[in-house]
């Protein structure tokens, strides 16, 4: 990978990471635009570890609120009447609601990183969960604040994460469309997608730096690695200011317009044979 592929697939990161247009499918296409073997050990890591980049955004733009929310846990790990903070319960929600991703994601690895870095399968989620985030729209009473976030909806939110293993799915676009169904106004919903983003991006990019270094090493390169995640951080930091003003005037419903024309455009790339699918 040369540092002009690095630092365009960290743009591409960083503006698909947390938009619902999933950031794991478009990586997958370009690169296999670029040549490269989507199946590779080295690949694989590469997608996980520009990930963090992103990740640093969030904790960037929403470092009030967690440097909040962490303070008010560790009161409440050593004070009983501290408990009854809401932030002390919000961040129990968010630590639990981020078990089913850490369980399935591990448990599916190889699978994830084989089976399913398949361009048919991004087509297919591009196109079926966009049906899913119309239903969410249309449904969702959108009447609940952050602070309705109870231990059960944090747990569905987080086993909806799970689909978002799938590419083509989006991990936020999976994660808002439950919260929608769940009642809560898209900011809110959109706000639960971020802090739920933090454990699982920071463990899947962090486990692949560690395992899988070697790897990242014989194919794909460090530095690439490194300028594609910073690159990520800078335009997820934009990205996360812009969704956030997006979805507090604007349904989840214009991005698959988009979800579909690329639905569409990818599966005439592989027809003609411009690209094969794996």
């Amino acid at each position: 990978m040369n540092i002009i592929q690095a630092i365009i697939l960290g743009i591409v990161e960083g503006i698909t990471e947390f938009l619902p247009i999933s950031s794991t499918g478009h990586l997958t296409i370009f690169e296999k635009l670029f040549g490269m073997q989507i199946d590779d050990a080295g690949v694989t890591a590469f997608t996980a570890i520009i990930q963090v980049g992103a990740i640093v955004a969030v904790f960037v733009y929403f470092r009030k609120d967690i440097a909040r929310l962490f303070l008010a846990w560790i009161r409440g790990l050593f004070n009983a009447e501290a408990r009854a903070d809401h932030d002390y319960r919000f961040a129990w929600y968010i630590i639990i609601g981020s078990i089913p991703i850490g369980i399935i994601g591990f448990a599916a690895k190889g699978f994830i990183a084989g089976g399913l870095r398949n361009l048919w399968v991004v087509v297919a989620a591009l196109l079926l969960w966009s049906i899913v985030m119309y239903v969410a729209e249309r449904v969702g009473k959108q009447l609940k604040d952050e602070k309705s976030l109870t231990v059960k909806s944090a747990l569905i939110i987080g086993l909806m994460q799970c689909i978002a293993l799938i590419p083509g799915v989006s991990r936020s676009g999976a994660t808002i469309s439950a919260g929608l169904f769940q009642g809560f106004n898209r900011v809110a919903a959109t706000r639960i997608s971020f802090f739920l983003s933090i454990p699982a991006l920071t463990a899947a990019g962090a486990y692949e730096a560690a395992t899988s270094a070697s790897d990242v090493s014989a194919s794909v390169g460090w530095v690439p690695t490194i300028v594609a995640t910073v690159v990520s951080f800078l335009v997820a930091y934009v990205a996360i200011a812009w969704l956030l003003r997006l979805v507090a005037k604007h349904p989840i419903t214009v991005f698959i317009w988009y979800r579909i024309a690329l639905a569409v455009v990818v599966s005439a790339l592989i027809v003609t044979g411009v690209i094969s699918a794996t």
